[in-house]
């Protein structure tokens, strides 16, 4: 019998957050609500590519321990566990090959590419897969309530080069 209440998740939703992966790849998480993040991607295979509502599946498996998943239109999948009170991540992503092979086609604002991230995954190749099995790092948490749009809204590179010291905690 669990000591916490696995299907409270007022602890992650509202949170914004920003980590680095062991590997140096920064990424940065906005939990919009209960079923959908916008993320930004600041460096690494893929940097500078941010999406908006993206669907996700978020469970409550701690006290202050979340794992959030889902599937990308390009096919690539993504399996987060985040623990808040030690301030660690740790992230599975499941690359399908034709994103390993060019990564570039998928830098971009991908919600106004959706079709094209669906053409390119349909033609493939999705196999062999890479997986990219790391730890990372939470540098930044703050909370901005539910569905609020201002906290993802231009890519990485649009940003001051203060991000995040910048914004209030």
């Amino acid at each position: 019998m669990s000591t916490f209440n696995k299907h409270n998740l007022d602890g992650i939703v509202g949170k914004h957050l920003v980590y680095t992966y062991d590997n140096g790849w920064n990424y940065e998480l906005y939990v919009k609500n209960k079923e959908t993040i916008d993320y930004r991607i600041h460096s690494g295979l893929v940097g500078n590519r941010w999406v908006k509502d993206q669907h996700v599946y978020v469970v409550r498996v701690g006290m202050q321990i979340y794992k959030i998943s889902w599937t990308e239109p390009t096919g690539t999948d993504v399996s987060l566990i985040i623990n808040l009170s030690d301030k660690l991540f740790h992230g599975t992503i499941f690359f399908p090959r034709w994103v390993m092979n060019n990564p570039e086609k998928t830098v971009c604002f991908q919600n106004e590419h959706l079709a094209e991230m669906q053409r390119y995954r349909d033609a493939g190749p999705a196999y062999p897969a890479e997986v990219i099995d790391e730890f990372a790092t939470i540098t930044f948490v703050r909370d901005c309530g539910v569905n609020n749009d201002s906290v993802i809204a231009c890519a990485a590179s649009e940003l001051p080069a203060n991000f995040p010291e910048n914004l209030e905690n």
